[in-house]
């Protein structure tokens, strides 16, 4: 595994600095940020762009979110350590990294094949690891385990997946970007068997959420 120097921590308190300007205000969230070396999980020849509020290509025509993006959602979670997280899009596993540090039982699922070999075979060796990690098709949940204290959605989606609410402890938090060309990110609180209740944010832009699995055979 490549190294984490200090200049890279000095890169990332800058960055964490520049997202608490921007309104991220939960301190768990700023010190995840100060603490979760992006660089390595971006390709070695972006390492000097690591730290920039930019997404960045990660394979199979998936990107890793702005750090911004991941603040973002990551806030609107309320995350307590302990809580059991399901993450839909793995992805580079930066999110993952970020929630596990945060002190949350991470179960994640990625539908394209070869993000989740390259996600597989980084967290055996790295420190903030999510519990579980699957090769599924992220619109389905992942009943074998529910119910999530929270969930969160890399990816945007053009309807919230029922599987997801159902899945969602009473009490929970699901927070998912929905929409077309653009997504509004949307968090749903469930108070109940069947209540439900929305509230949208801002405007993001997310590779889409798409159904059943893809990728190498």
């Amino acid at each position: 595994m490549r190294n984490d120097t200090l200049k890279h921590k000095g890169l990332r308190n800058q960055l964490a600095q520049q997202l608490e300007e921007r309104g991220i205000q939960n301190e768990k969230v700023l010190d995840a940020v100060r603490a979760i070396p992006r660089h390595l999980f971006l390709d070695k020849t972006l390492e000097a762009h690591a730290y920039e509020d930019r997404a960045f290509p990660i394979g199979a025509e998936q990107t890793i979110s702005h750090p911004y993006t991941v603040a973002f959602q990551t806030e609107l979670l309320e995350v307590q350590s302990g809580m059991k997280i399901l993450e839909i899009g793995t992805g580079s596993g930066y999110q993952s990294a970020v929630l596990s540090y945060m002190g949350a039982e991470v179960y994640t699922v990625e539908r394209q094949l070869e993000l989740f070999r390259k996600a597989e075979i980084f967290f055996r060796t790295f420190q903030w690891k999510p519990k579980h990690i699957g090769y599924a098709d992220g619109c389905e949940g992942l009943s074998a385990h529910a119910p999530f204290d929270r969930i969160v959605v890399t990816a945007g989606a053009q309807d919230i997946p029922n599987p997801l609410l159902s899945q969602l402890s009473i009490g929970g938090i699901l927070v998912i970007p929905v929409g077309v060309t653009q997504q509004k990110m949307t968090v749903i609180e469930r108070k109940g068997l069947k209540e439900f209740h929305k509230t949208t944010y801002g405007d993001f832009q997310f590779v889409p959420l798409l159904n059943s699995t893809e990728g190498l055979s």
